[in-house]
Order: structure tokens, then sequence, then C-alpha cells
């Protein structure tokens, strides 16, 4: 399993995904689940993925080799991040379609995955898609500003209770990472490295990403100062009592 997060804020987007794979306790691997399309000055594309791997991967190679061959259309060449989430969830729902019916026999098999599309194209804002294994998708609102794939449920209250549209960037990155040190500790299918870009609207830059290992000291601290602060204020909650309940 895996676990993503996306956030569309005013003053950019926040991408954060962790890179374990399992396919049971004996088998875990680590496979990069944030890819960028760039084209410097005029596009950044973030598709995060999570799901079937052989599925995102044979996606993610589509979508490569239709640009790197200059096939039409591809994701240099649309002119809407709208019309890169129709090409996308296209593509998908083409590697669905493929490999299921090639797998009539194996009727357990799931090959389904979500993605998550952001980024800007010059001539539109910045803008945020949630892509389902039907090829359709959703996009995110100012009262809807973040998505999650994967293992979402852990790390989802954090995020309702300290996000709104006008967080900043670098609290938003706080936030997501906190989400996913909440599910790391919940879920043992989400693991270590985590990749992560901030992206700030109007800079078609891909320069913030960053890699985190066990061993990066911000998360280090900031996982330290929220599971101690979480203590803390538990520590400082009033008791209940029975006769107080009775009382009221």
């Amino acid at each position: 399993m895996t676990y993503c997060v996306a956030m569309c804020l005013a003053d950019g987007l926040v991408f954060a995904s962790d890179s374990r794979t399992n396919a049971g306790v004996d088998h875990i691997a680590t496979f990069k689940k944030l890819h960028v399309f760039h084209q410097e000055g005029e596009r950044v594309l973030v598709l995060q993925s999570a799901g079937n791997l052989a599925t995102t991967q044979s996606v993610i190679s589509l979508l490569s080799a239709r640009i790197r061959t200059q096939q039409e259309p591809n994701l240099m060449q649309v002119t809407s991040l709208y019309d890169a989430a129709m090409l996308i969830g296209k593509t998908l729902l083409e590697v669905i379609q493929r490999d299921s019916s090639n797998q009539q026999t194996c009727s357990n098999t799931n090959f389904n995955c979500n993605l998550l599309l952001g980024g800007q194209i010059a001539g539109e804002t910045h803008r945020l898609f949630h892509i389902y294994p039907e090829g359709n998708f959703i996009e995110a609102t100012r009262d809807t500003p973040y998505f999650q794939i994967g293992e979402s449920k852990y790390g989802k209250p954090i995020i309702d209770r300290v996000l709104t549209i006008d967080t900043p960037l670098e609290q938003a990155m706080c936030c997501a990472l906190i989400s996913i040190d909440s599910t790391l500790r919940s879920n043992l299918s989400v693991g270590l490295p985590l990749d992560t870009l901030l992206y700030r609207s109007g800079s078609f830059s891909s320069a913030g990403q960053h890699r985190i290992t066990d061993s990066d000291p911000y998360f280090n601290r900031i996982r330290k100062a929220w599971s101690e602060g979480l203590l803390h204020t538990f520590q400082t909650l009033p008791t209940w009592t029975p006769a107080e309940r009775e009382e009221e």
C-alpha cells in the first residue's frame, strides 16, 4: 500500500508521498510514487500514484514515451491542467482495460490505481486533480483544497484540523509530513523514504523536490515535537469522572 497527499493552496502546491510497496510481509520494496514532468518556464506537472504498481509504471512509461516520440497529444503539448487530467485519465483507463483483458482467468487481480495530478501551465493558475481508475476526475476547490490516495485515514485528522486555503506553503508541508508520520506509526505498509515537492505558483520550477530518509533532521525534529506535544496536551486535559457526568 502507500500514502500520498497533495494540497492546492493560495500560494501554490504541496506534495508528499511515501515509497513503500509490498506483496506480503516478506516482499517489501521501495518505488518512487512522485513523478515530475517539467518544461522550464512553461509548465510543471506532478503526478502521484497509489494502487497496482504495474499499472502505475505502465501509465508513467506511456506518458513519457509519448513525450519522447512527440506523439500527439502529450503532456508537453496540452494547454491546460484539465486537458492533462483528461489525457492521463484516458491513458490510465487504457492500461487497466488492456491488462485486465489479458488476465481474465485471474479474477482476483486488481489492476486499479488512483492518481493525483497537480501543477501549472503558463496562462492559467495552479490546479490539482484526483484521477480515478475509471479515467474520470475531480478538482480541488477552496473548500476542499487537498486530496489523499492510499492509506488516507490515519493522516486525515491533522489536515482537517489545521489546513485552509490560506495556509502558507511551508506550514502546509509540515502538516503533510505530520500526516504521513501519523500513518507510518499506524500502518506498516507505508514507509520511508518520503518524496516531497513544494511548488510556488508562477515559478514554473521543480527545484523544490526533496527526499526524506530516516536520518532527516527536520522530519525527526517535527515528529518528535508532535508526539511529545500530543502527549503533553492529553495529560493536561480534565480527568473524566462519573460524578460530574451525573450532575450534568
